[in-house]
């Protein structure tokens, strides 16, 4: 419970097998991220079944976060699964093409002839290959090759300047939104929205299906950074999505709009993950390398709730080593964040009572020598508001509720603890915080620890009340 930014781990042939899948929440791991983008939906319901299982056994709660595929902008396959392109040469993408070879390929999303025109760039396979339009007729792209390199079997495709008009949510993706629901997924990650209604769309069809899941817009398209603060106000947070975003926008854009983005969901209340090749050598090699090192330290420096890994640990040789390794640059990151409670409360205006206490949680426990903040919640909007201050001090979420208590693994410098007695009179509820922090080792006798909680019990918003106290200085309550 010493490291604030929480790891995301994404799960595949790598990290299936139970014993690896126990190491990696052992090493570290806060939430699962399952890929839609393969695999089928029984694969998925059997192992968001055995993550809750190890995380049970291990009495540590873990968040699933179902990634939707989005739309499948891709070339197609090759007769013999690959070619080579040579820099000059004229090469075609054609809709109705079946499969490839030297002089043409075809085209998973059929659209895009009407997509493009004479001059557009076109960037395969993350922008290893540049493509520019010659001409369009009908159904093929008559294109002549900028920068070579071996294509193979459905690699994406991606406009330079954005501009592509496939919708967010395909119909596999509505599909794959009702098995996450059926799982009761905690994240829902909706890859290449366009706009606020995309959002809002995934939102309604998870709620129709049964689901609860916080809602992460996946920024990856230019359009998305022109829309960014009406999409965050549709969601619960966003992922900088940067592999896609750095081929739409330019590689040399994406810091600054890591930062820019990160910045405004802390300002919006909302939740921020740092995703794409954070620790992409060690796929193949044991240590990272010395630029990955600072990657994952910027992004916490950044103030990210959380960085994830993709084919690392999916796919990697070393999926325990590259957890153990990213906690590791967390932790030491997390010792020089830079503390300036002061100026955040500046000009804030608060309409609400319980974030009011949260607030005034955060201030008195910076005034004053607190080791902790207890804070009992029933949503978990109370622990979310005090972590979007970053300041350090870990922040105990205490609830009822698992639902919650598996949502709040992605709140950066916030612990979920669950609560299993119930008392309905103040003492009670002050006095089971107390024992909970102690019972799990973070404070001993004589600390000092903040404690916020509502008169209502179990009931969202009625926090109220703002409590400082000695630990051990209060007798247990009477029956």
């Amino acid at each position: 419970m010493k490291r604030h930014t929480k790891i995301v781990a994404t799960l595949g042939p790598a990290s299936r097998d139970p014993i690896v899948l126990e190491a990696l929440i052992r090493a570290g791991v806060d939430v699962v991220r399952l890929n839609f983008s393969h695999g089928a939906a029984e694969e998925h319901i059997a192992l968001a079944a055995l993550v809750r299982q190890i995380a049970t056994k291990l009495g540590r709660p873990v968040g699933i976060l179902a990634d939707l595929q989005g739309p499948k902008i891709r070339v197609g396959k090759f007769e013999n699964d690959k070619i080579y392109l040579e820099t000059g040469d004229h090469f075609i993408l054609d809709a109705k093409c079946e499969l490839g070879n030297q002089e043409r390929v075809g085209l998973d999303y059929k659209d895009l002839p009407n997509d493009v025109s004479e001059g557009n760039v076109l960037l395969l396979d993350d922008g290893r290959i540049v493509l520019e339009v010659d001409q369009v007729l009908g159904h093929e792209i008559y294109t002549t090759v900028r920068h070579g390199g071996e294509l193979s079997n459905s690699k994406g495709i991606n406009r330079q300047g954005g501009g592509l008009s496939a919708p967010a949510l395909t119909p596999k993706d509505m599909d794959d939104i009702r098995t996450a629901a059926k799982i009761n997924v905690d994240f829902l990650a909706v890859s290449f929205p366009k706009s606020a209604a995309d959002m809002y769309m995934a939102r309604q069809l998870m709620l129709a299906s049964g689901g609860h899941a916080l809602t992460i817009a996946k920024i990856e398209r230019v359009e998305a950074v022109a829309a960014l603060e009406e999409i965050l106000d549709a969601s619960d947070g966003l992922m900088v999505a940067r592999g896609d975003l750095a081929v739409e926008v330019g590689d040399a854009a994406v810091p600054a709009l890591q930062k820019r983005m990160i910045l405004l969901a802390r300002e919006k209340n909302k939740l921020a993950i740092t995703a794409t090749q954070m620790m992409e050598s060690m796929i193949l090699s044991p240590i990272p390398t010395r630029a990955e090192v600072s990657d994952v330290a910027n992004a916490v420096l950044d103030g990210t709730d959380a960085v994830m890994l993709s084919a690392e640990t999916a796919a990697g040789h070393y999926p325990v080593e590259t957890v153990e390794s990213m906690a590791r640059i967390c932790l030491e990151a997390e010792k020089s964040t830079l503390i300036k409670l002061d100026h955040e409360f500046l000009d804030r205006i608060f309409t609400r009572i319980d974030q009011t206490i949260a607030m005034a949680a955060l201030f008195a426990a910076y005034h004053l020598n607190v080791k902790a903040i207890a804070a009992l919640t029933s949503s978990g909007s109370t622990a979310l508001w005090m972590s979007r201050l970053n300041w350090g001090i870990p922040i105990f979420a205490l609830t009822q509720e698992p639902a919650s208590l598996s949502k709040m693994t992605l709140y950066r410098e916030v612990f979920p603890l669950l609560l299993k007695e119930e008392h309905l009179d103040r003492e009670g509820m002050r006095y089971d915080a107390e024992q909970r922090l102690l019972e799990a080792g973070v404070v001993k006798k004589g600390d000092m620890i903040a404690i916020s909680y509502g008169d209502k019990r179990g009931v969202s918003g009625c926090t109220n009340t703002l409590t400082i106290v000695r630990v051990g200085d209060q007798p247990p309550p009477h029956n």
